[in-house]
C-alpha cells in the first residue's frame, strides 16, 4: 500500500489461495495486457481467457507469454474444455493446454450435459496435468438445482481432485446463484455454506452489488471471480473499506 492508514482489514498476501480474484479477460491487445497487469497485477490471482476467446484471439501465444513474465497463472475458459468434449477431442484439449503452457485447467458442463460421474473423472484425469477449478451450475436460467444438489456436486468435484469449484453466474451474473436480476440467491449460497468450504468456493461476481454482498457476508478475504480487468482496483479498493459501499465495514463503531 501506498501510506499507511489504520483500520484496515489484512488481505491475504501473493501468492494466496483464500481471498483469490480471477479476473474474466475477453479481449486485449499485447500493449493492454501490459497495461493491465502494470496496473493490476498486484491484486489479481488468476486470469481466464473466457468462454471459447482463447480460439480467436489474435496473437494467442505472444499475449500468454506476457502473463507468464509478470508470474500470472492463466486458463481457457470452462466452454472451451466442453467444446473440445462434445466433439470427442478430449486428448487434443490436454495437447493444446500443453502446447500452450497452461497449467491451470477449468472443468466445467454449463453448455453440455456431461453425467456427473464422467464429469468428476475429467477433473481426476486433469489433475495430473495441472490445477484443476471446476464450475458448478447451468448457464440456462431455466435450469434451477435446488441447494442439496449445489452441494452434492461441489462436494463430490472436490474430492475428485479440484482445487476450487466455482458457483457459476456466466460474465454477466444472471443465472445460477444469481436470479436473472442479477440478485443474489441468498439461502442457497447460505445453505451451500452450511456444507462447503468458503475458501474452497469462487463465487463468479461481476457487478458490484454482488461483489459487495460476499464482502459483507464472508470478509475482504472472500475469492472471487469473472471481475472485469478495469474493475480489479476498484473491487480492491472495496475488499479493504476504501469505497463508500464498505466504508463503514472495518471502522470501529
Amino acid at each position: 500500500m501506498n501510506f499507511n492508514l489504520s483500520q484496515i482489514p489484512e488481505r491475504n498476501k501473493k501468492p494466496r489461495n483464500h481471498g483469490i480474484t480471477m479476473v474474466m479477460y475477453k479481449g486485449l491487445s499485447i500493449n493492454e495486457v501490459h497495461n493491465f497487469l502494470d496496473v493490476s497485477g498486484p491484486h489479481v490471482d488468476i486470469v481466464k481467457l473466457g468462454f471459447g476467446t482463447s480460439f480467436v484471439t489474435p496473437k494467442l501465444r505472444e499475449k500468454i507469454e506476457v502473463y507468464k513474465e509478470f508470474g500470472m497463472p492463466i486458463y481457457f475458459g470452462g466452454t472451451l474444455f466442453e467444446a473440445f468434449l462434445v466433439r470427442d477431442q478430449f486428448d487434443d484439449y490436454i495437447a493444446v493446454c500443453k502446447d500452450y503452457g497452461i497449467d491451470y485447467v477449468e472443468v466445467s458442463d454449463g453448455s453440455v450435459n456431461i453425467p456427473h460421474a464422467e464429469k468428476c473423472g475429467y477433473i481426476e484425469k486433469l489433475t495430473k496435468f495441472g490445477t484443476v477449478l471446476s464450475e458448478v451450475g447451468s448457464k440456462d436460467a431455466a435450469h434451477i438445482i435446488p441447494p442439496y444438489k449445489w452441494i452434492e456436486l461441489m462436494r463430490a468435484e472436490l474430492e475428485a481432485g479440484s482445487t476450487y469449484v466455482i458457483a457459476e453466474a456466466r460474465e454477466a451474473g444472471n443465472v445460477g446463484i444469481y436470479r436473472g436480476t442479477g440478485e443474489v440467491r441468498e439461502g442457497l449460497v447460505q445453505e451451500i455454506l452450511t456444507q462447503i468450504p468458503e475458501e474452497k468456493i469462487i463465487w463468479e461476481a461481476p457487478q458490484k452489488a454482488q461483489q459487495l454482498y460476499f464482502l459483507e457476508l464472508i470478509g475482504c478475504n472472500v475469492n472471487l471471480g469473472n471481475i472485469a480487468p478495469n474493475e480489479v482496483i476498484p473491487l480492491e479498493a472495496m475488499r479493504i473499506g476504501l469505497r463508500g459501499d464498505t466504508f463503514d465495514l472495518y471502522l470501529k463503531k
